[in-house]
């Protein structure tokens, strides 16, 4: 089959379309032929070799762990989801043909596999991190970064639990993050003066790592009441990184949930072909992602 990896940590241009044996499911797992493979900040920070110290990858290494694709293989003990059957999940190297899932629910009514591909990571992180900084119903959040995908996931789930949302973004989304409900201001110089003209912030995220992290603790008063996944840093400031996953399962029947009820949708801003994984990883780090972005199988 063919799949996207790398052999050296680098940057974009160390992934390559290679010929590779296909993966099958162990017990408690699935096979998927992959119509789509969803691109997260974190496949990027693997292939960077940030996280070496923490979970070391092996070289060469696949790409990607979001998929949305065709039951083509059980594993053995799993029970509820056949050959045939259409899912978005998690899993391990899911830039490829087929991917092995360890976690994944049936796709939600009305998805496209490429929409579906962009859910799995960024709604299970957004409940997480939610869950962590504590925020409670008729409180406000601050969200940093909050036009890419977990923020937009983020925004949603606030609004349907009662949550106020302040989100900062780029000029361009400013119009996207007040129409997922929440109220909006622009990054840049006076963007701090500019939230407290908004309201009292309660609990903060940062999402885009890009050094508001005194900031947010300023606005909050409290770094316990800030959460990050995206400043390796934070914790020198007292600042809770998030990095650990949590109940994938839980999260993708949540997602689901949501889905079909009309509380949630993540707009696919740009799909880019297997072979043009780099250009993918090359647009996800300059960030300003409207959404999703998505590789298509």
């Amino acid at each position: 089959m063919k799949r996207v990896s790398f052999a050296a940590f680098g940057g974009p241009d160390v992934l390559h379309l290679t010929d590779a044996e296909e993966p099958h499911a162990g017990p408690g797992e699935i096979r998927v032929a992959v119509r789509a493979a969803g691109v997260n900040p974190v496949d990027w920070r693997i292939r960077e070799g940030q996280f070496q110290k923490t979970r070391a990858v092996a070289l060469p290494a696949g790409v990607g762990q979001d998929a949305a694709g065709v039951v083509d293989e059980v594993g053995a003990g799993v029970e509820g989801v056949a050959v045939g059957d259409q899912v978005f999940g998690r899993g391990s190297h899911t830039y490829a043909e087929f991917a092995v899932l360890s976690a994944w629910a049936p796709m939600p009514e009305g998805l496209t596999f490429e929409e579906a591909a962009g859910y799995p990571s960024v709604v299970e992180t957004a409940l997480r991190i939610l869950r962590e900084v504590g925020v409670r119903p008729g409180q406000t959040l601050l969200v940093s970064g909050a036009s890419g995908g977990v923020g937009s996931a983020v925004l949603q789930i606030a609004r349907d639990r009662g949550i106020t949302v302040i989100g900062t973004a780029g000029a361009a989304n400013q119009e996207y993050v007040r129409g997922l409900g929440a109220l909006a201001t622009p990054y840049g110089e006076g963007w701090v003066e500019r939230v407290r003209r908004l309201g009292r912030v309660d609990a903060a995220l940062d999402l885009a790592g890009s050094g508001v992290i005194r900031d947010l603790v300023e606005l909050t008063g409290d770094p316990q009441k800030v959460i990050t996944i995206a400043d390796l840093g934070a914790p020198e400031l007292g600042v809770r990184f998030s990095g650990v996953t949590g109940d994938v399962p839980r999260a993708l029947a949540e997602a689901a949930d949501l889905i079909s009820r009309g509380k949630l949708r993540i707009p696919v801003e740009k799909s880019y072909p297997l072979a043009d994984a780099v250009a993918a990883h090359v647009d996800s780090q300059a960030g300003h992602t409207r959404g999703r972005r998505v590789i298509v199988v």
